[in-house]
């Protein structure tokens, strides 16, 4: 496959991990929307009160997975994507394939 091709797919799968991301961050905000309607004297509220922590948690997973996307649009955009963010030598195809938003090679993962 032709180096604009291969950078072309790698472009292809970050936008549409985007856009799965921004789809869970959305659908998270509104289960925690709804979830933030309960009576503090309901025998549950414990149970409401864990699962908006974890909500918590999950969106701020989310959250920097989305970052990592963007920031490797970014390079791509830049015409440094491929290349190790911390000693430069380009990242291995395999793990680009495996990990499209890595911005280190495995020698400094």
């Amino acid at each position: 496959m032709a180096d604009q091709d291969v950078q072309a797919d790698h472009r292809a799968r970050l936008e549409a991990e985007r856009r799965n991301l921004r789809d869970q961050l959305d659908e998270l905000a509104t289960d925690t929307d709804a979830s933030l309607d309960f009576d503090e004297n309901f025998a549950d509220s414990g149970q409401v009160a864990a699962e908006q922590g974890e909500n918590r948690a999950l969106a701020g997973s989310l959250s920097e997975q989305l970052d990592d996307v963007d920031r490797a649009l970014s390079r791509l955009e830049e015409g440094t994507y491929g290349a190790c963010g911390r000693c430069g030598n380009p990242i291995n195809t395999e793990r680009l394939e495996a990990m499209p938003a890595t911005r280190y090679c495995i020698d400094c993962a």
